[in-house]
């Protein structure tokens, strides 16, 4: 379907994307499967890559390849929450009990464990350990759509458009963290992404190289198997493993990686042979206690997956629960309006956030790992006439919790209505440093475009210094 066809300046466009389905969506470059099962190539690509669809150098020597340029590589990682759709800030973050009704909405605001600070009744579990998060209340979203582009890359200029170059070709955050960060654990991939839909939900690596894609985790299963031919012993043997690889070259169309097959690709085998990949996407390894503190539910598992990941060595990952499930309209649209369709979710991320969070702290894993969670822009301050909200691109909330951040804080402020920016202005670029910083990536460094220009990682912005 083309991609005007739900430009919201079409008369019914934005209607009918809330009647489809989640599987599919035009607000992403096209979904490519990087995985090839039962192949040859899949097992040179993904088996000995380390799961992904990438070369076996990208993901075994990005760390060596970052320390002999001088940067750091400390294992630090980043789980970005995905409310695809559009949160509503007065519902949740920044509520205005003092307005009239129809701006203030149907919720009551609730005490947290900081005193001054309260939220949404509906999250009573982020209001017990609100010492651990931090909102952020004055994001700047104007440059944002419908889409996952704009934030996601972190960058003003990452847009989506009508006419099939989405977000300009300027990278994600997770492509980014890929280049020049890598994985945290040789063989493990650096991105991974978690969402019913990955053309809807996430962006990828635009122009900065199919290579740096994110690996779809939820389609994994199966994958880690060795392809007809190849067996466990015969892999174990060095010089059969030469003969292997002698005997498949010509089967591969590129194949970058053979010529630094002795440094790397023992390490690689040692992955796949061990059962590590596998067993980190493995969910049925975790008691039933911590799957039911996460939740059975889409959001819940895919937190639950997210810690598994980074505590296997993945450096980004990014979730999403569902399609649009945070855009509340109102009561004509799927997903419903503030009371009918907000009000039954917001438990469930509540849960899902916060059992998160306090597990990565029992971990040991809070301080390295970076928590988002974040839309792509906020809601109107006025309720619509079916009890629901409209897209808000002037300004939204967001919150963060660990990577040595510090929490119990409010960063902003908005106007007494929630639709304007009142207080300490921040943009996608802020976000984008902030993340770099986090991941030891020089956030002035520079990647090169297709036209061979340095082309800089962030547009403008600068660390968050309150975090």
């Amino acid at each position: 379907m083309p991609m005007n066809q739900f430009s919201e300046s079409t008369s019914n466009g934005h209607a009918q994307q809330h009647r489809l389905a989640s599987g599919s969506s035009p607000f992403g470059p096209p979904g490519q499967d990087l995985i090839h099962i039962g192949n040859r190539r899949w097992f040179l690509q993904t088996g000995l890559g380390g799961i992904a669809g990438v070369s076996v150098p990208l993901l075994l020597s990005a760390k060596a390849r970052a320390a002999s340029q001088g940067r750091p590589t400390k294992s630090t990682s980043i789980i970005q929450i995905w409310l695809s759709g559009g949160p509503s800030q007065i519902d949740t973050w920044d509520m205005k009990p003092e307005m009239p009704e129809n701006i203030r909405g149907p919720f009551q605001p609730i005490p947290t464990c900081v005193p001054g600070i309260q939220i949404c009744e509906h999250m009573p579990l982020l209001a017990k350990y609100m010492d651990k998060f931090t909102i952020i209340r004055s994001m700047d979203a104007s440059s944002s759509n419908h889409t996952p582009i704009t934030f996601q890359a972190g960058n003003p200029k990452a847009q989506r458009t009508d006419i099939g170059r989405q977000g300009g070709g300027y990278p994600s955050m997770g492509s980014v963290a890929a280049k020049f960060h890598g994985p945290n654990s040789p063989g493990m991939p650096p991105y991974v992404a978690l969402a019913n839909s990955l053309a809807a939900d996430v962006y990828g690596a635009g122009d900065l190289g199919q290579e740096y894609e994110p690996l779809d985790g939820g389609r994994v299963e199966g994958r880690f198997a060795m392809p007809k031919g190849l067996d466990i012993p015969r892999l174990r043997d060095r010089e059969q493993l030469r003969l292997e690889f002698d005997r498949y070259r010509e089967q591969v169309e590129h194949s970058n990686g053979f010529a630094r097959q002795d440094k790397y690709t023992q390490e690689a085998f040692e992955l796949v042979l061990g059962g590590a990949a596998q067993s980190a996407f493995d969910l049925s390894q975790e008691p039933d206690s911590i799957r039911q503190l996460y939740g059975r539910d889409s959001l819940g598992e895919k937190a639950l997956l997210a810690r598994r990941l980074v505590e296997a060595g993945v450096t980004y990952v990014t979730l999403s629960d569902a399609w649009g499930h945070w855009d509340h309209h109102g009561d004509e649209v799927r997903w419903g309006g503030i009371s009918k369709g907000l009000a039954p979710m917001l438990p469930v991320l509540d849960r899902g956030i916060t059992a998160l969070v306090n597990d990565l702290d029992q971990r040991g894993m809070l301080e390295t790992t970076l928590v988002l969670i974040i839309g792509e822009f906020g809601r109107s301050p006025v309720m619509t006439k079916t009890a629901g909200r409209d897209h808000w691109p002037q300004v939204m909330s967001m919150l963060v919790a660990g990577g040595g951040s510090r929490g119990g804080q409010i960063i902003g402020a908005t106007d007494r209505r929630g639709g304007a920016i009142q207080q300490r202005p921040l943009g996608p670029s802020d976000l984008a440093a902030t993340v770099f910083e986090h991941l030891g990536i020089n956030p002035y460094d520079h990647w090169i475009n297709p036209s061979g220009r340095p082309t800089a990682l962030v547009e403008g912005g600068q660390p968050i210094a309150e975090l």
